[in-house]
C-alpha cells in the first residue's frame, strides 16, 4: 500500500477490493472481540437481539437515522453506515451523548478512535470526534472547511496523534466544497479545468482511504501509528491544495456577484450597436456603459467579477514561485497550472491563429467591443476601430503602458491588488500580451477583408502546448510574425499603400501645385462667395477638370478619390478652440486668463461675418478597408489641416501678387513731382505690400521645403524598413504630427500671432481696388485749385494696416523663443523672417 502522492491520472481506476472467505472469518472474529470488550452499558449483543441491526445512533435511543442494512454489509464496508445516510457535509449538527472513555482500556480507545478517524477523513462526524461547537452548516463559509474536536476523555497519548491527522478532514471538506462551487458554468473554463484536476487528486485520496479501510478491517495489527505513517505525506499535499482554494476564495471581493444576465446584456449590446451605427443620440454612451457592465464594472464603484480566467492562473503561479523551495509544492502547483491553463492556451491559440475571439466567460486578456465595427471607419475621427475594437483588459497599450486607472478597466481587488478576472494577465504572459493582441488584430483585419487565413505550420495545430513549455512561446512568436507579415504584404503590395500616400502628398501638400493653381484660377469667382452660397458640385467639377489636365501616371488612378468639402469654421479659429479648450494639440500652461478670453471675443466678432468659401474649402480622400486603418479619418484630418494651411498661404500670395500687378498701372507709376505727399504714400503702400508678400513667401517656402519635404523623405526611409503593421501606423501618424508641430499649428501663442498676421495680409489684399481708387482721386484732386484735401484720411487708413502688421510681427520674437527652447527646426524660419524685418 503506497501513501498518496499527487499525480495526473492516466490509467484506469483500480479494481474493487474483495475479501476471501478466510479474510471474512478473521475480520468477523476481530469485530466480535472488540464487542466483548465494550462496557456493560453498551452491550452490542443486547442491541442486536433487540433491534436486529447495529447503529451508533441507536445507542442514543434516536430513531431518526436508519440502522445498518445487515451485519455482513457492516463487516464488508463499515463506512457505509454513515455514507448512506449522511452527505459529505452532514445536515444534522451534533450527535448523541458521547460515551466516556476514562474507564476504557487504551487499546479499545485506539480501536474506537481509529474507526472515527476513517469517518473524519471523509468529512463525516464521528462519535468521539465531532464538529467544533461553533460550527454551523448554514453560517460558516464552506470554503474554510469543517473543524473537528476530539473528546476530552481520550487518552493523552492518543490525542496528540489524532490532532495531527484531524486537519485532513478540514482540508478535504474545504476542497470538496470548492470543487462543487467552482464547477458552476459562470466561473469559466479555467476554474472548470482546475476543479477537474483537483477532483482527480481527490480520487487518489479516496483510493487511499479505501486502502486504509481495507487495512482496518482486515488486519488486527492496524494501529493509529500505522494510519499516521500512511497518511502524513497526504496531509502536506492536501494542505497545499487547501491553501490554494482558500486564497482563491478569499480573493473574491465581499460585494462580488456573478453576472447572471450575460445573455440578456448581449442582446442589449447588439441593439446599442445598431443605434450607434444609425447615429441615434445617446447610443454610444449606452454602449460604453453596457461594455463596462459586461466587464464587471459597477458604475457606482466596486468590482463584481468572480475570480476566474487569468486571475486564477496568476494566483497558482505566484504560490508556485513563493514555494519554489518545496519540491512537493512545486510539483503540485505546476501540475495544477498546466491543467488550469489548458483552456486558456486553447483560447489564445484560436485568437492568434484565426483572429476570432472565442471567450464565452470573458477570461482571456483580450476583450472585444462589439459596438465598434468596420462601418464606423467612415465617420470615425479617433481611430476607434483599430484602437478600441480589440484591447487588453488591463487597459495597457504600447504607447501608454502606465498602471494608472483607465476608463473601462475594472478596479484592483481590495485584497492582493490584482486586477480581477480576465483583466489579470498571467505573469508568464505579461511580456507577450501586446504581441498576442496584435497577432489576433492583424488576422482579424485580414479576415474582415474576406481573405482565407492559411497556416503553413501544420504541426502546431495538434501539438499540446502549456504555459511552462518553451515551445509555447516559440509558437506565439511564429504566430505574431506570420500575422504581421501577412497583413503588411496585404497593405503594401495588394492595396498599394505607398502609391496612395504619394497621391495624398501630391494633392494635400501642394508640392507640385500646378493643378491647385489651375483650380484657383478656374474657381476664383466661386471661392469669393460665402461658404453657404458656394456650389460644391461646381467646385468638384472644376477640381476634376484641373486633375484631369494635370494628373499623370499613378496619380491618375486615384484622382476620383479626391473630393471637395466645405468646413463649418475657419482653420485658425478651429485650431485655437482646440488648443485653448481641450489642449489636445498642445496649448501651453500658465497663460493669462485675459489671453485665453481674447480668442473667444475675436470668435464672437468673426461669427457675425459670413465665412468665405476660400476659407472653408478643404479636400477629402476616400479609401476602403483595410487601407482605412492607415489612412483613417484621424490621419485625413491632419492632412486637411496642413492642406488648408498651405492653401490659405497660397491664396494670400496670389492676392498680393495680383495687387503687385495692379500697382504697375498708370495711377501708381505716373510721376507726381507737384504732389510729393502722394509719392510718399504710394511708396509706403508698395513697401507694405512687398513686406507682406515676402513674409507669406518665406512662410510658404519654409513649410514646403524645410518641413514637409524632409519629413516625407524620412517617412519614405522608414516605410522601406518597416517590419510591423503597428510600426507602420505609428510612423505615419508621427510624420503628420511632426509636420503639424513644425508648421507651428500646435502652439497657441505662435498660432495666435501668426493667424492675425495672415488675416492682416489677406485683408490688405482685398483693398487693392480701394487703394487704386484713392490714388486716382489723389491725382485728380491735385490738378484742382483746392488741391488734395483727403491725404490725411489716406494716411490714417494705411497707418492702420501698418500698425497691425508691425504689432503682430511680435510673432518673430515668439518663433525665436521657441526655436531656442523647444523646437530647433524653427531656426531656418528665424533667418528667413529676419530678412523680412531688415527690409522694413
Amino acid at each position: 500500500m503506497e501513501p498518496f502522492t499527487p499525480r495526473t491520472r492516466t490509467g484506469g481506476r483500480k479494481k474493487n477490493i474483495t475479501l476471501s472467505a478466510k479474510e471474512y472469518t478473521k475480520i468477523t472474529g476481530t469485530i466480535a472481540s472488540v464487542r466483548r470488550n465494550r462496557l456493560p452499558q453498551d452491550d452490542i449483543d443486547e442491541e442486536i437481539s433487540a433491534n436486529g441491526h447495529l447503529s451508533r445512533e441507536s445507542r442514543a435511543k434516536s430513531q431518526a437515522e436508519p440502522s445498518f442494512i445487515a451485519e455482513t454489509s457492516f463487516v464488508r464496508a463499515p463506512l457505509n453506515s454513515r455514507v448512506s445516510s449522511v452527505s459529505a457535509v452532514p445536515k444534522i449538527k451534533g450527535k448523541a451523548k458521547q460515551e466516556p472513555l476514562d474507564n476504557v482500556p487504551v487499546d479499545i480507545q485506539e480501536a474506537l478512535i481509529l474507526e472515527d478517524m476513517l469517518y473524519i477523513l471523509m468529512g463525516i462526524e464521528g462519535t468521539y470526534i465531532t464538529f467544533h461547537p461553533d460550527y454551523s452548516a448554514e453560517d460558516d463559509d464552506p470554503l474554510q472547511g469543517i473543524r473537528f474536536v476530539v473528546s476530552p476523555s481520550l487518552d493523552s497519548s492518543l490525542r496528540d496523534l489524532v490532532e495531527r491527522i484531524l486537519p485532513l478532514g478540514t482540508y478535504y471538506t474545504a476542497i470538496l466544497s470548492f470543487v462543487e462551487l467552482r464547477s458552476h458554468l459562470d466561473y469559466g473554463l479555467v476554474n472548470h479545468a482546475l476543479c477537474a484536476a483537483v477532483r482527480d487528486m481527490l480520487k487518489d485520496y479516496q483510493t487511499l482511504l479505501s486502502q486504509l479501510e481495507h487495512a482496518f478491517t482486515s488486519s488486527a495489527q492496524f494501529s493509529l501509528q500505522k494510519l499516521w505513517f500512511y497518511i502524513h505525506p497526504t496531509i502536506h499535499t492536501l494542505s497545499l491544495i487547501y491553501q490554494l482554494v482558500v486564497e482563491i476564495g478569499a480573493a473574491d471581493d465581499p460585494a462580488a456577484e456573478l453576472d447572471s444576465s450575460s445573455s440578456a446584456s448581449t442582446s442589449d449590446a447588439e441593439e446599442d450597436a445598431r443605434n450607434e451605427a444609425l447615429g441615434l443620440g445617446g447610443a454610444k454612451l449606452k454602449a460604453v456603459l453596457s461594455e463596462m457592465d459586461k466587464n464587471g464594472l459597477d458604475v457606482a464603484g466596486g468590482s463584481g467579477i468572480a475570480v476566474k480566467g487569468g486571475e486564477v492562473l496568476a494566483i497558482i503561479y505566484e504560490r508556485m514561485q513563493n514555494m519554489s523551495g518545496d519540491p512537493t509544492a512545486n510539483t503540485l502547483y505546476s501540475t495544477l497550472l498546466r491543467a488550469a491553463g489548458t483552456p486558456y492556451v486553447a483560447m489564445l491559440r484560436v485568437w492568434i491563429m484565426t483572429g476570432r475571439l472565442v471567450d464565452p466567460y470573458e477570461e482571456l486578456l483580450v476583450k472585444e467591443s462589439k459596438f465598434i465595427n468596420r462601418g464606423i471607419l467612415e465617420m470615425d475621427y479617433t481611430d476607434e476601430y483599430w484602437e478600441r475594437r480589440y484591447t487588453l483588459r488591463d487597459g495597457s497599450t504600447l504607447a501608454a503602458p502606465s498602471k494608472r486607472r483607465q476608463a473601462g478597466v475594472p478596479p484592483p481587488r481590495s485584497l492582493g491588488g490584482r486586477l480581477p478576472g480576465g483583466a489579470c494577465v498571467p505573469p508568464l504572459l505579461e511580456g507577450w500580451k501586446h504581441k498576442i493582441l496584435l497577432a489576433g488584430k492583424y488576422l482579424n483585419v485580414i479576415r474582415e477583408c474576406g481573405i482565407e487565413i492559411r497556416r503553413a505550420q501544420s504541426h502546431s495545430g495538434d501539438e499540446v502546448l502549456t504555459m511552462d513549455d518553451e515551445k509555447f512561446y516559440v509558437f506565439l512568436e511564429d504566430a505574431y510574425t506570420h500575422a504581421n507579415r501577412t497583413l503588411l504584404q496585404l497593405l503594401l503590395r495588394d492595396q498599394q499603400l505607398i502609391p496612395r500616400l504619394l497621391s495624398l502628398k501630391r494633392y494635400f501638400f501642394l508640392s507640385q501645385s500646378s493643378f491647385l493653381t489651375h483650380m484657383l484660377d478656374l474657381s476664383h469667382a466661386e471661392l469669393r462667395k460665402s461658404a453657404k452660397s458656394a456650389s460644391i458640385v461646381k467646385l468638384q467639377s472644376l477640381l476634376d477638370l484641373a486633375l484631369n489636365t494635370d494628373s499623370q501616371g499613378e496619380d491618375a488612378m486615384f484622382r476620383e478619390d479626391v473630393k471637395v468639402t466645405m468646413t463649418t469654421s475657419g482653420l485658425y479659429e478651429w485650431l485655437l478652440n482646440v488648443v485653448n479648450v481641450s489642449g489636445v494639440i498642445g496649448g501651453e500652461e500658465g497663460e493669462p486668463e485675459a489671453q485665453q478670453e481674447e480668442p473667444k471675443k475675436e470668435k464672437e466678432k468673426d461669427d457675425k461675418k459670413p465665412l468665405l468659401a476660400i476659407d472653408a474649402l478643404a479636400l477629402d480622400y476616400t479609401v476602403k478597408f483595410p487601407l482605412s486603418l492607415v489612412i483613417s479619418r484621424k490621419t485625413i484630418l491632419r492632412y486637411q489641416l496642413l492642406f488648408r494651411f498651405l492653401l490659405h498661404l497660397k491664396h494670400v500670395e496670389q492676392s498680393l501678387s495680383a495687387m503687385w500687378i495692379e500697382q504697375k498701372t498708370a495711377p501708381w507709376r505716373t510721376p507726381m513731382p507737384h504732389h510729393p505727399e502722394l509719392e510718399r504714400w504710394r511708396l509706403r503702400v508698395f513697401l507694405l505690400r512687398a513686406r507682406m508678400l515676402s513674409f507669406i513667401q518665406q512662410i510658404l517656402a519654409f513649410a514646403t521645403f524645410e518641413v514637409l519635404e524632409p519629413n516625407w523623405r524620412a517617412l519614405e526611409g522608414k516605410l522601406a524598413k518597416v517590419t510591423t503593421v503597428d510600426q507602420l501606423l505609428r510612423d505615419h501618424v508621427d510624420f503628420l504630427d511632426t509636420c503639424l508641430k513644425e508648421c507651428m499649428l500646435t502652439s497657441s501663442k505662435l498660432l495666435r500671432a501668426y493667424s492675425r498676421l495672415i488675416v492682416t495680409c489677406s485683408t490688405f489684399a482685398l483693398y487693392t481696388s480701394s487703394f487704386t481708387k484713392s490714388a486716382n482721386q489723389a491725382i485728380s484732386a491735385s490738378e484742382t485749385a483746392d488741391g488734395d484735401q483727403a491725404m490725411a484720411k489716406r494716411w490714417d487708413f494705411l497707418g492702420k494696416f501698418e500698425t497691425n502688421f508691425n504689432h503682430w510681427f511680435v510673432y518673430l520674437n515668439c518663433v525665436q523663443f521657441y526655436a531656442s527652447s523647444e523646437n530647433v527646426s524653427l531656426l531656418p524660419l528665424v533667418v528667413r523672417l529676419n530678412s523680412v524685418k531688415t527690409a522694413s
